[in-house]
């Protein structure tokens, strides 16, 4: 499994990404993640939509609770041909408890936290902390790859206006 060190931070402290960086124009790799009801979900369940992945390290931290909810109020908006994705490594139980208490009702949680599929195949999962490190993932819908963002310091939140243009452009 590939290894890249030196990409981002976390609270300053250099991290390990494990996986293969996914990069503009690259098909977008397959995952296996659960649902909050614990249904399998994968690429092709969004088939013919542009997706909009939302990485975060966990929604109950401020950073990610605040990514989470931009999305949710503001690029699930674009189009019915658009879905936002956010990806966690929090339980199915946490994921469905958190949008509960915060009316996130237009972005589908997505959990990492059994095959780290998502982590690996994407290279968003931080070696030292078994946790996704914040990103976005374009993909438009023949799952070809047309925006990417790690963001070099976890705590730092992402680019919203590029991922919502990318989003636009792939319509």
């Amino acid at each position: 499994m590939e290894k890249r060190t030196g990409i981002i931070t976390f609270v300053g402290n250099p991290m390990t990404l494990v996986g293969k960086e996914v990069k503009v124009g690259d098909k977008a790799p397959d995952f296996t993640l659960l649902d909050n009801g614990l249904a399998v979900k994968t690429l092709k369940d969004y088939e013919g939509k542009v997706k909009i992945f939302s990485v975060v390290p966990s929604l109950d931290t401020g950073v990610c609770d605040a990514q989470t909810r931009w999305f949710n109020q503001n690029a699930t908006a674009l189009s019915d041909d658009v879905v936002v994705l956010t990806v966690s490594m929090d339980l199915p139980f946490a994921q469905k408890r958190w949008c509960g208490a915060a009316g996130v009702e237009n972005v589908v949680t997505l959990s990492d936290h059994k095959d780290a599929s998502f982590g690996t195949n994407y290279g968003f999962l931080i070696e030292e902390l078994r946790l996704l490190t914040r990103g976005i993932v374009v993909v438009d819908k023949n799952d070809k790859v047309t925006y990417v963002e790690y963001v070099p310091e976890v705590t730092n939140a992402v680019n919203f206006d590029a991922a919502v243009e990318a989003a636009k452009a792939a319509l």
